[in-house]
């Protein structure tokens, strides 16, 4: 047994869906968690992240691609662990949600990510908290219906940004049915804990792993004082040594999937390839 290793499709924005599984499947990679978003008809000329994302099923046809979406990846060998989607509680339309979860049946995939809400002060936390926990009710019903796992991602600027913190949200529900997406590279963002510790907060909860890294850089300077802030980082570069955090997955048991998503400035297929490569070293390190 071991990891598997997997590309969360937001990462490689200039590759269209039809080449994505091709691409990952020549540089050794297991599996696709594809990014589920609305597509705007008007798009930008140079695909980004964000904007102009070819790897991304249009949410608005989401029903319409998953057989040939799973077939495609299929094809190639390749797995699909987890859809990326941006449903968010609270206040998500259910059918919306629903048509998800149909969608990651079809597509064999395990798990969707359903997010906890944004925090930026303007509601109160315990608020906030409490109206979110209600609404994910109804995520952990849909979940048990149609046996995929609802995952909440430890990210910045939302009221999960740390394993402790996420452990107080989810711990709500049942583990079954009710996950968590470790996020290191968040974590430089907002929210660090030691590696085995937040496993170990974590615990049953833990169901996917997302494999990025940041870094604090000065920004400005304001009032005599230095302005820090997080920025994206290439794998190896930041401040996340992913050979402790694999240290830690092996020690409590995780035998699950690493899912890149790396936001660093180095050319796609330079990632593709050099991450896996030493991902895959460093693995190799902790089961010799």
């Amino acid at each position: 047994m071991g990891f598997k290793y997997a590309v969360f499709t937001v990462m490689i924005p200039e590759y269209r869906v039809e080449d994505v599984p091709r691409i990952l499947s020549i540089y050794g990679y297991d599996g696709v968690e594809w990014r589920v978003a609305s597509i705007p008809q008007i798009q930008p000329v140079k695909p980004s992240y964000w904007q102009g994302n070819l790897a991304t099923i249009d949410e608005s046809r989401l029903l319409e691609e998953a057989s040939r979406v799973k077939k495609l990846t299929e094809e190639y060998g390749l797995s699909i662990p987890a859809l990326g989607t941006y449903f968010r509680v609270p206040g998500e339309n259910l059918d919306r949600v629903k048509r998800g979860f149909e969608a990651a049946r079809i597509m064999g995939a395990g798990q969707i990510r359903v997010s906890a809400p944004r925090y930026d002060g303007s509601v109160n936390y315990r608020i906030l908290f409490e109206k979110a926990v209600n609404e994910y009710r109804a995520m952990e019903r849909m979940a048990e219906e149609y046996g995929i796992k609802c995952c909440v991602e430890i990210h910045m600027g939302t009221i999960c940004p740390s394993p402790s913190a996420t452990y107080r949200f989810v711990s709500n529900f049942d583990p079954e049915y009710v996950g968590v997406i470790l996020d290191p590279g968040n974590m430089i963002h907002e929210g660090y804990e030691n590696w085995l510790m937040s496993l170990e907060i974590l615990g049953e909860y833990l169901a996917h792993v997302h494999v990025k890294n940041a870094i604090w850089k000065i920004i400005r300077e304001e009032n005599g004082a230095k302005i820090w802030a997080p920025t994206h980082a290439p794998i190896m570069d930041g401040y996340v040594y992913w050979l402790d955090v694999m240290k830690a997955l092996a020690k409590v048991g995780y035998e699950g999937w690493l899912s890149f998503e790396d936001f660093s400035d180095i050319p796609t297929d330079e990632k593709l390839k050099r991450n896996i490569e030493y991902m895959r070293g460093l693995e190799a390190k902790i089961r010799s």
